[in-house]
């Protein structure tokens, strides 16, 4: 993605300062051990959510950074849960062009991201139209894991499900793992046909035929899935069974953890869910 203006580093560096400083950890899906010395994000873990190196951030703060690449930037767009205008600025402020429409957006819309704020007694995730997981709640962390912590790869259910040669580990004990491959694969070749120029797309897909006999036989079917799950249900260790309802937003899912009220495994998830309500206070 070319330049096509100059960067405006000191601009660029106190818009992400200030960007960082708005968000909370719990804001982001992030664990929060013991006190903190400032009530915003800090820059390592901006730069894990980013996937980009702690230093290459700090650089940019400090206005010595050199220009960031348009992916670096989406990346930094989702760390820093900005807004389309928000976006706009960042990559007006790095005198990079914005990213072409044609590619899937992984923009988290800000009423999703308040849901999953105000949503303690449920787990919920939400996936973009590679299966990387984009945004997530503390209730999703105490379920299953804290994906902050997580390498890009480790974040993305599809590579989890071909490349993971765990049972347990591919679907924290959702039993989808039949039906999980071919719907997969199906939605990922609807989605490179939405945006036959999107790089994203098209790694996960090359890497996935090159890598795993089972999504190439598959991808070969030339199935196209534009559907999705409604109900699934999920096996946990803790609290047992548990219904999976699925809500689709065209390449987005938002994916919502719930069981009956009154049962067993409806009180273990508010049991679940209390440490995270008790960090948000």
């Amino acid at each position: 993605m070319p330049d096509t203006a100059i960067m405006d580093r000191n601009h660029l560096a106190e818009f992400l300062r200030s960007k960082r400083d708005r968000l909370r950890p719990e804001d982001v899906g992030l664990s929060v051990h013991g006190p903190r010395r400032a009530p915003g994000l800090k820059r390592e873990e901006v730069a894990r959510l980013a996937n980009i190196s702690v230093e290459y951030y700090s650089r940019l703060e400090q206005a010595r950074g050199s220009n960031p690449s348009g992916r670096v930037l989406i990346e930094l767009a989702h760390a820093l849960r900005l807004s389309s205008d928000e976006r706009s600025h960042l990559f007006s402020l790095a005198g990079v062009a914005a990213e072409s429409p044609a590619g899937a957006s992984s923009e988290v819309p800000l009423s999703v991201l308040s849901l999953l704020d105000h949503a303690t007694d449920m787990a919920a995730i939400v996936l973009n139209a590679c299966y990387d997981i984009i945004a997530w709640n503390l209730p999703a962390v105490t379920l299953f894991e804290d994906f902050g912590a997580l390498e890009a790869p480790r974040r993305n259910l599809v590579y989890r499900h071909f490349l993971d040669h765990d049972p347990v580990s591919r679907h924290y004990g959702l039993a989808i793992a039949e039906e999980f491959g071919p719907f997969a694969a199906g939605r990922l070749r609807a989605a490179a046909g939405r945006y036959p120029n999107d790089t994203r797309i098209s790694t996960v897909i090359t890497t996935l035929y090159a890598r795993s006999p089972e999504f190439a036989r598959l991808w070969d079917r030339g199935v196209v899935e534009v559907g999705f799950h409604e109900y699934k249900a999920m096996h946990h260790p803790v609290v047992g069974r548990l219904n999976v309802d699925c809500v689709p937003v065209r390449d987005h899912f938002l994916v919502c953890f719930t069981a009956p009220p009154g049962s067993p495994a409806y009180y273990a998830l508010r049991l679940l869910s209390a440490p995270a309500a008790g960090a948000r206070s």
